[in-house]
């Protein structure tokens, strides 16, 4: 739009006006996104320049403001408006840019002009256009600068600077400098950048589909990738891209292996071909992975029906093959436990295990590391005196009573240990605490911080609720495996987003057997078939963190159970459980 036809408008319809799609250049010829996946070719970017009147950028002294909205290579719209910046222009900005102050008078507001170029670009919400700029903390600077100054909303987008991206992508010595001019020459861009709004953002969006073209070819290909994108892969590790080529498009796991046929690393993935793929480009930043890359000679891949199965199977194998690069793989049965122990004066201790085998009345967790297994420990220890100490006692025990024995807090059986009818009643009395009734001892707790902190005492209070908090989560944990581990076979069934079913058999906290039925077919013969062919015997060292998966997808709130072990009701424990806020209860079906 030329200044004529601007000075014939009122202030707010010149910036209106410059939503002008401009057919000659709705496609970008020397350009192709043919190679860019999906995710990246239906981001939606706007590419924003502005020229000012110098200053600094909370002034917002914004002289003009050109915009273009584009995705997939296609222009959807551009803007375009002077705007008056209230100051006198500088001569030598004139000089560079040739605005002048004819050209702003009458010309809208800044104000009119940054909300108008808003409405144009539409950020709105998260996953809305991502605003680009080339050197875009000058740009957005000033438009954020126009937000405070004028009390309009900011909306936060995500913003892409083509100068970082170009200096991460492009080699030493390709250009001699990141400018715009030189970045729009070297990329073969159709409008020159002339110090003026619209044809600098015209230029940029041609040096932003350039830079995305390169980094498709180095295997960047979503907004994650990019965001995470920290510098060319080295030759090295770009010539192990080939590793990935035969592998499926398909849901299932992973695992590298080095040239000894030696686990490195296990993952699982929704698109195993894809997933694998990043690990040979630069927008894999991870120190530990990049060695194991260097030493990755083949990846084997084994496909899966569902994501629940690909997470189940990745969490057995790395506890089967312990590849050094896993994290979990260093101690997978490291899960920390609070149990009674069996001996003639039982007490509390910790230990150390992965499997579901041993969750019987006498255990509760697991807990996040020894910490929490302590804090729920003195959880029981504030409502039953039970012995804390680690002495062996047998019927010719007989020792001076202990500190705690002097303040009731234990019950002494050390004194004498030829009496031991009392102190198994008080075991018995655990045992319920742990397995079925939490009622005495939340009531007790709660009332010791009340008067705690009624006294003023919150460090105390602090600790009591630290140790309930503790000690409820371990036993709803527990009671929450023990739930699913005492049914001997079940049948549960989940939609998939295409119209089909994913069908899962469970024995005794375990996945038996996983299929998926297809959109059409029968999904009750499809069930049948997968449990007369799952496995039959279920090995008893189940990992409890499957059986908290299967846990996590039953309460999920859109699986159903469709079969389960005649005379068996499976009730998902209420209460911080496993998985969280859950409180439902399903029978067996007629």
């Amino acid at each position: 739009m030329d200044q004529e036809n601007l000075s014939t408008l009122n202030p707010f319809q010149g910036a209106q006006s410059a939503y002008l799609p401009n057919p000659k250049e709705t496609k970008f010829s020397p350009l192709t996104l043919d190679d860019i996946s999906t995710p990246l070719n239906q981001v939606t970017f706007v590419i924003v320049d502005l020229e000012t009147a110098g200053g600094p950028a909370n002034e917002a002294g914004i002289t003009e403001i050109g915009a273009v909205k584009v995705r997939g290579g296609e222009v959807l719209g551009e803007f375009r408006t002077f705007t008056d910046p209230g100051v006198p222009i500088p001569a030598f900005i004139s000089a560079l840019t040739g605005i002048t102050q004819f050209h702003v008078a009458g010309a809208p507001t800044v104000s009119q002009g940054v909300s108008a170029f808003l409405d144009f670009a539409g950020f709105g919400d998260p996953d809305g256009p991502v605003l680009v700029a080339h050197n875009a903390p000058f740009d957005v600077g000033f438009l954020i600068g126009a937000c405070k100054r004028f009390d309009l909303s900011w909306p936060k987008p995500r913003i892409l600077d083509t100068v970082t991206i170009a200096r991460k992508v492009l080699r030493n010595g390709e250009v001699i400098n990141n400018k715009l001019g030189t970045l729009a020459k070297y990329f073969h861009a159709q409008t020159t950048p002339t110090h003026r709004a619209l044809d600098d953002a015209r230029a940029t969006v041609t040096v932003l589909h350039g830079l995305i073209e390169r980094l498709g070819n180095l295997g960047i290909s979503d907004l994650d990738s990019l965001s995470k994108f920290d510098g060319i892969a080295t030759e090295k590790r770009r010539l192990k891209r080939h590793l990935a080529d035969a592998l499926p498009e398909s849901p299932g796991v992973y695992i590298f292996y080095d040239v000894k046929k030696s686990p490195l690393y296990v993952g699982t993935s929704t698109n195993i071909k894809r997933r694998v793929k990043t690990y040979f480009t630069a927008s894999e930043s991870r120190k530990q992975i990049n060695s194991m890359i260097a030493l990755a000679e083949s990846v084997e891949a084994i496909v899966c029906a569902s994501s629940l199965e690909a997470s189940i199977r990745e969490l057995r194998l790395i506890a089967e093959l312990k590849p050094r690069y896993n994290i979990r793989s260093r101690k997978p049965e490291s899960t920390a436990w609070v149990r009674v122990t069996d001996e003639r004066f039982p007490r509390l201790s910790i230990i150390r295990k992965g499997h579901t085998s041993e969750i019987g009345n006498r255990i509760i967790g697991p807990f996040h590391g020894q910490q929490q297994a302590e804090l729920a420990m003195g959880a029981i220890y504030e409502v039953l005196p039970i012995r804390q100490c680690k002495e062996k006692i047998t019927k010719s025990t007989s020792m001076a009573p202990c500190v705690l024995a002097e303040i009731n807090r234990c019950v002494a059986p050390c004194v004498d240990g030829s009496k031991n009818e009392d102190y198994l009643e008080l075991i018995g009395e655990l045992e319920i605490l742990m397995t079925q009734s939490q009622t005495g001892l939340i009531d007790n707790l709660t009332s010791k911080m009340e008067t705690l902190a009624q006294s003023e005492r919150f460090e105390d209070a602090s600790t009591i609720r630290d140790r309930l908090n503790a000690f409820r989560l371990g036993s709803h944990r527990a009671a929450a495996v023990r739930s699913l581990r005492v049914i001997p076979e079940m049948v549960a069934v989940a939609n998939t987003s295409e119209g089909g079913w994913h069908i899962n058999v469970i024995k005794r906290g375990r996945l038996a057997a996983s299929v998926h039925a297809l959109p059409g077919q029968d999904a009750q013969a499809v069930a049948k078939a997968a449990l007369a062919t799952s496995a039959a015997d279920i090995d008893q060292e189940t990992l409890v963190g499957e059986t908290e998966l299967l846990l996590r997808w039953l309460g999920d709130g859109q699986t159903r159970i469709v079969e389960i072990s005649s005379g068996y009701t499976w009730c998902m424990p209420i209460g911080v459980g496993i998985p969280i806020g859950i409180s439902q209860r399903i029978v067996r079906p007629d």
